[in-house]
């Protein structure tokens, strides 16, 4: 069934991505932040039966499938919860620079600046905080090492990376994309109908996702200081120490911090968007390496030096660690390390894994439509639960369906 745009939005699917602005073109479909504070596709002209198609055949919303079929190495691990893996470690960036600007450890952006550095790419197509609006979080394309370290740092609120994709295609320059899960899903759903993704992007990296609050979340934490949007000159999320304060600084020299804890550690306010709540991959399967925080229970027992889990995805990713790791670019701890240790330092995943499956067999009884998935093993991974789990997942998402709460108002702009 090909679903329209306004019913991908309202049903709950939509994560904001840009992917069908840039397939149809800005003339026709156009991004915008709603009212709510997400970043939502608005429908400026009538879409022809074609080009719907082919939004439907790659939206993160529609489709989500795992690791392409020969990525892999004969020797890869293999994992019901986490999927395939060449290698696993944890690592940080060697630049203590780049380790201590950055989210945890810094790998992910110490390997975008080796990626240049190394001339693999011309550029990396990343998120940033915007220079004009620093609430906003905007598509960068960094075509320098200054540039990648600029985008350091969780951008927890709504972004587009991927508006105007087909133009970055149409340079026809090497490049890589680091970005959430869900954008490198897209982005692989339009390989299998645009050849010149696979030409063009090198490596696709993720960061383990734990879901991208609505706008609203960052503006409650605006009016908790008495600041007007307009006021401000930064607003960092992480960063700055693992895991680093929330900052605010505004143009006329005041400061304002919050603690991670502070920040989010009361899960009713996080204003997680409804997609992620039912995300059949926030772990990054279909990228080349994924990297995630290193917090034993699942959150942070206070600030450390900065840490990530990696893995290392396919063949294409392995070398680009092993290259990176010999040049320097980033080091690894020697301890060995397994999946358990991720369950240990991601349980939140392994749950939302072990629930997917449940969830949205619960939004199907209550007729909402949900994605496609592929080579992602969630019944396996609904089989490691009881039954009454799964039921109670299943029943609870379709409450939540039935109710609206897994689907969201028309979309309209602010």
């Amino acid at each position: 069934m090909t679903l329209t745009v306004e019913q991908i939005v309202q049903g709950g699917l939509c994560i904001g991505c840009g992917l069908c602005q840039a397939v149809a073109g800005p003339d026709r479909i156009q991004v915008a932040m709603t009212p709510d504070g997400r970043e939502r596709p608005m429908v400026r002209a009538p879409l022809d039966a074609a080009t719907l198609a082919r939004i439907n055949s790659v939206c993160p919303g529609t489709r989500v499938e795992g690791a392409a079929p020969g990525t892999q190495s004969a020797g890869a691990q293999h994992d019901l919860i986490w999927g395939p893996a060449e290698r696993l470690a944890i690592g940080y960036a060697s630049d203590p620079k780049v380790r201590y600007r950055a989210a945890s450890g810094g790998v992910l952006t110490a390997l975008g600046q080796f990626l240049l550095e190394s001339k693999r790419v011309g550029f990396i197509l990343q998120v940033a905080a915007s220079a004009s609006a620093p609430l906003r979080t905007e598509r960068r394309l960094s075509f320098d090492t200054a540039s990648v370290l600029e985008g350091a740092g969780s951008r927890y609120g709504p972004a587009a990376p991927l508006i105007d994709f087909t133009s970055i295609l149409e340079r026809a320059q090497p490049f890589a994309l680091i970005a959430k899960p869900c954008d490198i899903s897209a982005v692989r759903n339009l390989a299998k109908l645009d050849p010149r993704v696979d030409q063009y992007m090198r490596y696709a990296l993720a960061f383990v996702c734990g879901g991208a609050s609505e706008l609203t979340k960052s503006q409650d934490v605006l009016g908790q200081f008495g600041v007007r949007e307009d006021q401000l000159s930064l607003f960092r999320y992480r960063g700055y120490g693992n895991p680093g304060p929330t900052r605010l600084e505004t143009k006329d020299g005041r400061a304002f911090e919050l603690t991670y804890q502070d920040m989010w550690e009361v899960e009713a306010t996080w204003r997680i968007q409804a997609r992620c709540k039912i995300c059949p991959d926030a772990i990054g399967e279909s990228s080349d390496l994924t990297a995630s925080d290193v917090w034993p229970g699942g959150g942070p027992s206070g600030e450390d030096e900065g840490f990530n889990g990696i893995i290392v995805r396919t063949q294409r990713g392995l070398e680009l660690y092993d290259s990176a790791l010999a040049a320097g670019a980033i080091t690894v701890m020697p301890d060995p390390v397994s999946f358990r240790d991720f369950d240990n330092f991601q349980p939140h995943q392994v749950h939302k894994k072990r629930a997917v499956w449940a969830r949205l067999a619960g939004m199907k009884a209550a007729g909402q439509p949900v994605p496609e998935t592929h080579g992602l093993r969630l019944s396996d991974c609904a089989r490691l639960n009881s039954v009454a789990d799964n039921l109670a997942e299943a029943r609870g998402a379709r409450r939540r369906s039935a109710a609206g709460r897994l689907g969201e108002p028309p979309a309209t702009p602010a």
